[in-house]
C-alpha cells in the first residue's frame, strides 16, 4: 500500500500555554525543538483529526493536494491502523528535510517530510511510501471476529487451513457479491484447460474485447496479439477488465460455469448468465424498472440486455456517474460464499497447471511483516461501491495451505476499504 500525504497540527498547540507549562518540572529547562521536530509532531494531530491542514502546509502543497483529500487519506489510515501514537523516526532532526516514520496503534507509515523556511516552516512535502501492519500484542481471532461482525451491512469471513478447522468463521455459507474476486473462477478454468492440454499459456489470441478500467488493455489497439499468460497475469495482478473479458470470450461462459460446478460452488445459477465486466458496467447504467426485470431473469429483459450490451457504448464518464451516488444494484454481481472459495482453491491444487499459482503471487497484497510469516501468498480482491472482497491462498512454513477470504456488502453506504484491509492484515499476522 502506498499513501501520499501532507500533515498536521502541533500536539503542543492543543494545550493552553499555562497548562503546558504546568506539566514541566519547575527546575527543568526544555530543549528547544527544531522546526522539523515541531512539524513532525504536528503530523500526529492531523492523522488523529485534531488539526486543520490550512494551518500546516504551504500554499503550493495545498494547491496540489486539497484539504479534503488530506483529511480523507488521514481518516483511511487511522481506520486501518488505529490512532497515530508517535514519531518513530525523524532523521536528521535539523535542517529542512528528513525521513519520517509514524507509528500507529497497529501499523507504521514510512516516508519523508520537508518544510519551507520562507513560509514559516510550513510543510512543503509529506510523502509516505509504505504503510504496514504490525502484530498487535494480545490480538485474538475472537476480537477480530467481533469487529468484523459489528460492521454495517453483511459480512462473511473464513480463515482456516485447507480441509481443516477454521480459526475464524463468519457466514461461511453466506453468499456475497465478490467484485473482481470472481476472476479467480476465470483463472481456474484457464489453468485447468492448460493442465489438460487443451490450451497453452503461450497461445496467442487477437484482442477483440474492450471494457472499462481498472486495467490498461482498454487502450491497446484492437487486434493486438496477446498470450493467454499475459491476459491472465494482467487480469489477476492489476485486475484488468479488458483482459478478463477477453479470457471469458476465449473460454466461453459455459466453460466457466462448469468450473464453478466442478469446484463445488454452492449455487452456480446465481452467476448465470455469467457476466463480463463490460456487461456489468452497462447493466448498472440502466433504469430501475429494467433492472427489476433483469433480477427476475425475465426473458424479455435478458434479450433486451443482450441487444443493449451489443450496441450501447456508454462513455467512462457515464459509467462513473452510475456509481457517483454510492452503491448501485449490488445484487447484480458475481457471487460466492467463503466455503465456495475455499473449495475452489482445493480444486485448483488438484486440477490447475502449477504456473497459475505464480500468476496469483504477482501481486500478493501483503506487507513485509506478513510475507515473513508465509512461504507463499497468492491474492485476488475486488470492490465496487458497497462491495469489497479480499481472498488469499497462503502456504505456511510447514507447507500447509491456508485460505483467508473476507467479504463485506452494504447496499446503503460505501464500505470502508482501509478498515477492512486492516482487519485482514491483523488476521494474517495472528500467531498460529
Amino acid at each position: 500500500m502506498i499513501r501520499h500525504l501532507a500533515a498536521a497540527a502541533a500536539l503542543a498547540l492543543l494545550l493552553p500555554p499555562a497548562l503546558a507549562a504546568a506539566q514541566e518540572p519547575a527546575a527543568a529547562t526544555p530543549a528547544a525543538r527544531t522546526p522539523l521536530e515541531a512539524r513532525a509532531d504536528e503530523v500526529l494531530a492531523l492523522f488523529n483529526g485534531n488539526a486543520q491542514p490550512s494551518a500546516l502546509f504551504t500554499k503550493g502543497f495545498l494547491a496540489a493536494v486539497p484539504e479534503a483529500q488530506l483529511k480523507a487519506v488521514a481518516a483511511s489510515l487511522t481506520a486501518q491502523f488505529g490512532p497515530a501514537e508517535a514519531v518513530a523516526l525523524l532523521e536528521p532532526r535539523q535542517g529542512t528535510r528528513a525521513a519520517l516514520h509514524i507509528r500507529f496503534a497497529r501499523g507504521i507509515a514510512k516516508g519523508g517530510i520537508a518544510i519551507d523556511p520562507a513560509e514559516d516552516n510550513r510543510i512543503s512535502e509529506l510523502v509516505f511510501t509504505s504503510a504496514d501492519s504490525l502484530a498487535v500484542a494480545g490480538d485474538t481471532p475472537q476480537a477480530i471476529s467481533q469487529e468484523l461482525a459489528a460492521l454495517p451491512g453483511s459480512v462473511n469471513a473464513w480463515f482456516a487451513p485447507v480441509g481443516g478447522a477454521p480459526v475464524i468463521a463468519i457466514g461461511a455459507d453466506t453468499p456475497l457479491a465478490l467484485g473482481s474476486t470472481f476472476k479467480l473462477y476465470v483463472l481456474a478454468a484457464l489453468a485447468e484447460d492448460v493442465k489438460a492440454g487443451r490450451r497453452k499459456w503461450t497461445d496467442v489470441v487477437p484482442l477483440t474485447e474492450k471494457s472499462y478500467p481498472s486495467g490498461q488493455m482498454q487502450t491497446w489497439p484492437k487486434g493486438s496479439p496477446v498470450t493467454l499468460h499475459t491476459l491472465a497475469s494482467l487480469m489477476i495482478s492489476i485486475s484488468d477488465n479488458t483482459a478478463t473479458d477477453q479470457l471469458i470470450t476465449v473460454l466461453g461462459r459455459k466453460r466457466i460455469l462448469k468450473l464453478m460446478r466442478d469446484s463445488g460452488h454452492s449455487n452456480p445459477a446465481a452467476n448465470d448468465p455469467f457476466l463480463t465486466t463490460r456487461e456489468l458496467f452497462i447493466l448498472k447504467t440502466m433504469d430501475p424498472m429494467f433492472l427489476d426485470r433483469w433480477r427476475q431473469r425475465a426473458p424479455d429483459a435478458i434479450a433486451a440486455a443482450e441487444v443493449l450490451i451489443t450496441v450501447d457504448n456508454p462513455t467512462l464518464d457515464e459509467i462513473n456517474a452510475a456509481f457517483a451516488q454510492g452503491p448501485k444494484a449490488i445484487d447484480i454481481e458475481w457471487f460466492a460464499t467463503p466455503a465456495d472459495l475455499a473449495r475452489l482453491f482445493a480444486h485448483m491444487r488438484k486440477t490447475a497447471d502449477p504456473k497459475v499459482f505464480e500468476i496469483m503471487a504477482i501481486n500478493p497484497s501483503a506487507t513485509p511483516a506478513i510475507k515473513d510469516k508465509w512461504s507463499y501468498i497468492g491474492f485476488k480482491g475486488g470492490s465496487e461501491p458497497g462491495v469489497i472482497n479480499l481472498t488469499w491462498l497462503l502456504t505456511d512454513k510447514a507447507g500447509r495451505d491456508w485460505v483467508l477470504t473476507m467479504g463485506w456488502n452494504n447496499p446503503k453506504a460505501v464500505v470502508e476499504e482501509g478498515k477492512f484491509e486492516g482487519l485482514a492484515q491483523r488476521i494474517l499476522l495472528l500467531p498460529r
